[in-house]
């Protein structure tokens, strides 16, 4: 079964072709996590936790909901993590999790995608670079895949001393310094519908005069508190995009269009993998 948390959809995209390629289940935690609730999971397939990466580890608050749920049935467990330039070392935070999970780690998988997290850096200029950048991960994504149905680890990167130092040293500090809602505003160009709203998995916006407004809300990560953010709509300082310089080259195209799976949220889910 495939897990995915999202913020503005690339590991909805990615979670999407895996469950393509492997004709397995593919679940969206954010009903879960804006719900409070602590589901029962069952599957027969590996454990796919699908998720964007967050200063260089997964997102705690995806973390701490992964440690409130039960998983029985295959105890296999494998992360693939959405990035805009690289993971660093990810891989050993995600194997002291599956510790706590008392699941068998299979390895993290780095999927670079187009760059979306705007409080600090632009997203690309054109659709055309976006269809770049989704070109080159889709071999990755199906390199995954292949390694999932087989049963055997997939290649992660290696770890480093200066990634040691931004996943274990910088993501507190970043935490502490940037996960926050204050730099976002709104402006005339928003059409109010809502959506930043419905879609925040912190319940952190609510729509004032037709205008979203953000709480401030905190919420745990590890032993500290940090206000969480919602990026959409918003306007903030930006640098350029790190994804560009490792685009695909020109004139290629993403190979498989996925399109969206619906979910009805039950809290128990029981699942067979089956054949088409």
């Amino acid at each position: 079964m495939i897990l995915y948390y999202t913020g503005t959809g690339n590991s909805r995209y990615a979670a999407e072709l895996l469950g393509h390629q492997l004709n397995d289940t593919v679940r969206d935690c954010t009903p879960f996590m804006q719900g409070g609730t602590t589901p029962r999971f069952h599957s027969v397939t590996p454990w796919v936790f699908v998720c964007p990466t967050y200063a260089w580890q997964i997102p705690h608050i995806f973390a701490d909901f992964l440690t409130r749920c039960h998983f029985s049935g295959s105890r296999q467990a494998y992360f693939v993590m959405t990035c805009g330039g690289e993971i660093h070392n990810a891989p050993e935070t995600n194997r002291k999790l599956c510790t706590r999970l008392g699941l068998d780690y299979m390895g993290t998988a780095e999927i670079v995608m187009p760059e979306n997290y705007i409080a600090l850096f632009s997203t690309p200029n054109s659709a055309e670079e976006v269809n770049h950048i989704l070109a080159a991960a889709v071999p990755a994504l199906e390199q995954t895949a292949a390694a999932i149905e087989s049963g055997g680890p997939v290649t992660e990167p290696k770890p480093t001393v200066f990634g040691k130092f931004m996943t274990y040293i910088v993501n507190p500090i970043f935490y502490a310094t940037c996960v926050h809602d204050r730099a976002f505003t709104v402006d005339d160009s928003c059409i109010g519908c809502g959506k930043c709203a419905t879609l925040c998995p912190m319940n952190n916006i609510e729509l004032q005069g037709g205008k979203p407004r953000w709480n401030g809300r905190r919420v745990r990560v590890g032993t500290a508190t940090a206000p969480t953010v919602w990026p959409a709509s918003a306007i903030a300082p930006r640098q350029p995009s790190p994804t560009a310089k490792r685009a695909a080259p020109a004139g290629s195209t993403p190979a498989h269009p996925i399109g969206r799976q619906t979910d009805n949220h039950n809290f128990q889910i029981n699942h067979r993998k089956t054949t088409e």
